[in-house]
């Protein structure tokens, strides 16, 4: 009997990755793909394969350290969302010349809606671009099956593959079967080839031409050919060919038994290279509906406007998450039959950050320190100091400093520069932020960095940053501590303080902004641990100093607007403090201006 168990897609992913054999898996966290090195993680913990797990310190040095796992011979593979490969697309476009020796995947999730990211774009474009093929399964269950068949076309064609979930597939649970972990009993064998490894552009050329010939044959390889759904002989006039999450959904639409006959369905495995004989089928329909999500890569190279519908030359929405009920609407409109489109629900209250947040305190500081100022923000819980009045502009991982650095040459000339003010998380300093101080310590950029550090990648689920002294699977490794890399970054201002303390913190922030306008950036790094940590280190920080609203408050609502701690609740006139929610941080203790919150 099949061993089943209820998986997360995530999770579905990571143990076809370590049953088929995966020998190395790099990540950088990023929701929705973050539970995939951990889920792998954990089946090392318990399999003890001897596989190399590693949170990286960003996404292109993820790929890199994978990637030359398989020119060594071994299966490896690197995960991270859609916005991360950006991060990473440089080695990928030249892995995709070079090519593998052993199996190579690229997990790229990707994100419509969308629902946590900064862009709902489509990875399957990135494939397109690099010239690799990309798998798009539609479930959980799919997405584990995929990774197999993924390693042989590696292997086969000598091909990094992306597969592409998205965040339905990701986050989704299924019944999903167990199989065998496998030992191939690879060693590595890196062998020197300088004209393949280290290709100089005379050589780059012929490895592009090797390259356009694998995708050719891959456009023939007869296991990721679309499949036909609805079963029949008899070819239908009109066709639906979706893939991804937008397949599933349609899986079930197409069993009304008003549609079961109208249309032949097809689910599209490998959008990228499209089968060449699925291109020649296609052109037999009188017409023909492509489905998929986010961006017409399948419609496009169908190409053909006057039978071909979907984003491009028809009803397909260019923008958002395709449901259920959108799907059916257009497929009924396709088949010539009347619909009701309902509309989904508002959605609820704002997000704000935890009860209790040391990034609260934070921002509420740089908002007493710098009252006029510019705040640049970046990715990560701390983004919603949108909510505090405390960001200004959200870019891309580590562009809080490249901006405050611009911000600062453009204000440099005028008679009274504001004051600027960047706020970076610890996670993403050493993601991206580190080249970025360089160049404005280099240019004497005049602006104080906060570098909020909560000791964790706390936004995609408290995975370890490389100031921690343990790894992916607990293992023990050599921290980097900040403050002697701000140091050696050429930065002279540098102090640590405890957000909670938030007189301190304000005179910190001061003394940084004097030091800044005259000799270039200063730092302040505000230490204290996420509240959802469990460690000893943690543990130790809890404060426990409860709080009430004394009766001279009158309901002015200061510290809801200014603060925003969901523990502060107005209860009619006045305000009170939600006991189950409060964490007894004591900060609130700072921010009424008539002094109304007071110890309990």
């Amino acid at each position: 009997m099949e061993n089943k168990q209820l998986m997360m897609g995530n999770e579905a992913i990571a143990r076809g990755l370590v049953e088929s054999g995966c020998a190395m898996a790099t990540s950088y966290p990023g929701t929705p793909a973050s539970e995939i090195l951990s889920s792998v993680a954990a089946l090392e913990r318990e399999f003890r394969t001897g596989m190399h797990v590693q949170w990286a310190v960003n996404e292109k040095v993820a790929l890199e350290i994978a990637y030359a796992g398989c020119q060594a011979g071994l299966r490896t593979a690197v995960s991270m969302k859609q916005v991360g490969l950006n991060v990473a697309l440089d080695p990928l476009m030249s892995a995709a010349y070079m090519g593998t020796k052993g199996g190579f995947i690229v997990i790229s999730a990707d994100d419509p809606g969308p629902h946590s990211s900064q862009t709902e774009q489509d990875s399957r474009l990135m494939a397109m671009a690099a010239r690799i093929p990309v798998l798009d399964p539609d479930s959980p269950r799919q997405a584990r099956e995929m990774i197999e068949p993924a390693f042989r076309i590696s292997e086969a064609f000598g091909i990094p593959v992306m597969l592409r979930p998205t965040t339905r597939v990701c986050h989704a649970r299924q019944d999903v079967a167990s199989g065998v972990i496998v030992d191939l009993k690879r060693r590595p064998a890196f062998e020197k080839d300088p004209a393949r490894w280290a290709a100089t552009p005379k050589f780059r050329l012929k490895l592009h031409g090797d390259l356009e010939r694998k995708l050719s044959e891959i456009a023939a390889h007869a296991p990721t050919a679309p499949v036909k759904l609805n079963a029949g002989p008899k070819r239908r006039a009109r066709a639906v060919v979706a893939s991804g999450v937008a397949a599933a959904h349609l899986k079930e639409i197409a069993s009304d038994p008003d549609l079961t006959d109208r249309f032949d369905l097809y689910q599209v495995l490998q959008p990228f290279p499209l089968h060449a004989e699925f291109i020649e089928e296609m052109g037999r329909y009188d017409a023909v509906l492509v489905i998929e999500e986010t961006e017409p890569v399948i419609e496009m190279q169908l190409a053909d406007r006057n039978r071909v519908q979907g984003k491009l030359f028809g009803p397909v929405p260019r923008v958002g998450e395709l449901l259920p009920e959108g799907i059916e609407s257009i497929v009924k409109g396709f088949c010539k039959m009347p619909s009701n489109l309902r509309t989904a629900p508002a959605g609820g209250r704002r997000p704000t950050l935890c009860a209790g947040c040391p990034h609260r305190a934070s921002f509420f500081a740089i908002r007493k320190a710098a009252p006029r100022g510019i705040y640049t923000g970046d990715i990560g819980c701390y983004t919603l100091g949108l909510n505090l009045g405390a960001v200004d502009t959200v870019l891309c991982m580590g562009a809080a400093i490249s901006q405050a650095a611009g911000f600062y040459h453009a204000y440099k000339h005028t008679e009274k520069p504001p004051d600027i003010v960047a706020a970076i998380g610890d996670s993403t300093f050493f993601h991206a932020g580190v080249p970025a101080l360089i160049d404005a310590k280099v240019q004497n950029a005049g602006f104080v960095l906060m570098i909020l550090d909560n000791r964790t990648t706390a936004m995609t689920g408290g995975q370890p940053t490389p100031a921690a002294s343990f790894g992916a699977t607990g293992n023990p490794l050599s921290p980097v501590a900040i403050e002697p890399l701000v140091n050696g970054c050429g930065v002279e201002f540098c102090r640590t303080v405890d957000p909670y303390q938030v007189n301190e913190t304000i005179e910190a922030l001061k003394q940084a902004l004097e030091f800044c306008r005259t000799r270039g950036p200063a730092v302040v790094v505000a230490r204290r641990s996420c509240l959802l940590e469990r460690g000893p280190e943690a543990k130790a920080e809890r404060i426990g100093i409860p709080v009430i609203v004394s009766d001279a408050c009158d309901g002015c609502g200061y510290c809801i607007k200014h603060f925003e701690c969901p523990a502060l609740v107005m209860s009619g006139n006045r305000v009170s403090i939600d006991p189950a929610v409060c964490t007894q941080c004591g900060v609130c203790l700072n921010v009424c201006p008539k002094n109304c919150i007071c110890p309990a």
